[in-house]
């Protein structure tokens, strides 16, 4: 992720973004709050911000946390050192691997949060197999995710640093969601074809 993309995301308006529009849209595709004590992780969690909302929002009771940056990662503990140190944990790590970040065993989570950043992963598919792995059944997995029909597009190419090879449109992710037993509930908002927003349930 490159400096301008870095800025775009971290700053008043992408958040704004995510409390207004994001997390009210994914709570309804999801059926509504976790239940109580749910564990949560976010695979990319840049400043920190969308996790205080999975607390606070999605109402979970721990999230834990990775982001490849360190940089990120220390501006995420920062942010929730304050109200929610006790229920969070932000380590440095991959998203295809979260039992070396985080010491994930398959099946440790209730949720796994996923705010447009497996596009940014080269092996998406592995990232998509462990979203899957760590999942219990009937776990949610809650996701925003960017096509390659958007990132074809000449702004994309020019402003943002992405892969190049192998970029999943939106049927091939759903597709690899179901390969992957993650059930994709009847409620999918698709957005110009540029962009998913869903929640799917890893099947027992």
């Amino acid at each position: 992720m490159n400096r301008i993309e870095k800025a775009a995301i971290d700053n008043a308006g992408r958040r704004a973004l995510q409390r207004h529009y994001e997390f009210p849209r994914l709570l309804r595709l999801a059926g509504g709050p976790l239940a109580p004590g749910a564990h949560a992780v976010e695979i990319g969690c840049g400043s920190g911000y969308g996790t205080r909302l999975i607390l606070e929002k999605f109402r979970a009771a721990r999230v834990d946390a990775v982001d490849l940056d360190p940089g990120m990662v220390a501006k995420a503990r920062r942010r929730l050192a304050r109200h929610h140190a006790d229920r969070t944990r932000v380590a440095v790590g991959d998203a295809t691997d979260l039992r070396s970040a985080l010491g994930a065993t398959d099946g440790s989570y209730d949720a796994v949060f996923d705010f447009a950043i497996i596009h940014h992963v080269p092996n998406w598919r592995d990232a998509l197999a462990e979203v899957a792995r760590v999942l219990k059944p009937g776990g949610l997995f809650a996701f925003e995710e960017v096509t390659a029909h958007a990132l074809a597009r000449p702004s994309y190419r020019l402003l943002f640093d992405h892969p190049d090879e192998d970029r999943f449109t939106a049927g091939q992710f759903l597709s690899e969601l179901h390969r992957h037993g993650l059930t994709v509930r009847d409620a999918l908002t698709r957005v110009s074809g540029d962009y998913l927003l869903g929640a799917a349930e890893r099947r027992a």
